[in-house]
């Protein structure tokens, strides 16, 4: 039984005890009471409608997002694949990664530092050349060492 009913129920009581509601005072309390109780019920009846409309869309929300979730994890995933194949100094980005001579710090370089030549640690300050007509693995002159094929753009 709902909270809307009982106090319909509870309404029909105080009409069969044929209260009076026009001179007593505790006719006029009980029915005053009782126009309350129905007015509370029915906010209770429409919260609940409101809430179980919210479920539904949290619902639909919910499924969206998982969908979503699949969409941007799986593609996460496969391009982690792909990147195993790879060595870590060579990209599409034309980064390359060296390893200082002098304190051994890992450094990530462009194609513009690279090509100077020369670089500069920032965690020692100290300067080295770095010299890519070395590379004996493969003929991309890259000097990374790797022996997958490189694509930068200039091979026709």
């Amino acid at each position: 039984m709902t909270i809307s009913e009982k106090v319909a129920y509870l309404k029909g009581l105080a009409e069969g005890m044929k209260l009076d509601t026009e001179e007593s005072k505790e006719g006029k309390l009980i029915s005053v009471m009782i126009g309350i109780l129905e007015e509370v019920g029915l906010s209770i009846e429409d919260m609940e409608d409101n809430m179980e409309a919210m479920g539904e869309e949290i619902d639909a929300i919910s499924d969206d997002l998982s969908d979503v979730e699949k969409v941007v994890y799986d593609e996460d995933d496969e391009d982690e694949d792909d990147d195993e194949d790879e060595c870590d100094c060579c990209g599409d980005d034309d980064f390359f990664e060296v390893e200082c001579p002098n304190c051994g710090d890992s450094l990530v370089i462009d194609e513009a530092v690279l090509e100077a030549g020369t670089v500069e640690c920032p965690n020692c300050k100290g300067k080295f050349v770095i010299d890519v007509g070395d590379c004996e693995d493969d003929d991309c002159g890259c000097g990374c060492g790797c022996d997958h094929d490189h694509d930068h753009g200039d091979e026709e």
